[in-house]
């Protein structure tokens, strides 16, 4: 039984995990290379990342620097953040790509806000989902009278305890997160 509830554990930290990646792809006005996890270049027939075909560094808040190792993909990286649609325009000096990131506007902020809320009620439906597969599992051994009634219901208060805990620690980073895309 302690197997399922660490499997529950486990399954419950992964969905907070990624809810971390995804809020660190969006765009908050501040410079964040995790908006470049996604891209890929053509690099000899092979999709890579950008981050594996160059140095990227973020010197001042609001500019993200791309420094390719092989000149010739300039463009490659050009093109591919292009068409990433991320909001920002390329400034391609034909050894660096800068990535000025602007201000938002409130309006903007608070759509980005909105995606943040989303985004956590995804991962809370993942740990609800993780909640309820536990749960079903352990209505099955009662069912097969591998636990009794009471074992059944300690289960699923202890099941129970740890949903509401990640759903906390997942209300908490929605709150971080807002203050952060909120402050100006």
């Amino acid at each position: 039984m302690q197997k399922l509830l660490k499997t529950v554990e486990e399954n419950m930290e992964l969905a907070l995990d990624a809810l971390g990646r995804n809020f660190g792809k969006l765009r908050t006005g501040k410079a964040s290379p995790a908006v470049l996890d996604d891209m890929r270049i053509n690099y000899y027939g092979t999709p890579t990342p950008i981050k594996q075909l160059a140095n990227v560094t973020v010197p001042e808040p609001r500019t993200i620097v791309i420094q390719p190792w092989d000149k010739t993909i300039l463009a490659d990286v050009e093109k591919a953040i292009l068409a990433a649609n991320i909001g920002v325009t390329p400034d391609n000096d034909g050894s660096v790509i800068r990535l000025p990131f602007q201000a938002l506007t409130e309006e903007k902020r608070k759509d980005i806000v909105k995606q943040v809320k989303k985004l956590g009620e995804e991962a809370k439906i993942t740990i609800r989902n993780a909640r309820r597969d536990a749960n079903d599992e352990i209505k099955q051994m009662e069912k097969d009278s591998k636990i009794s009634e009471d074992e059944q219901a300690k289960f699923m208060k202890d099941v129970q305890e740890i949903t509401d805990r990640w759903i906390k620690e997942v209300d908490q980073s929605i709150a971080n997160k807002e203050v952060d895309v909120l402050s100006v």
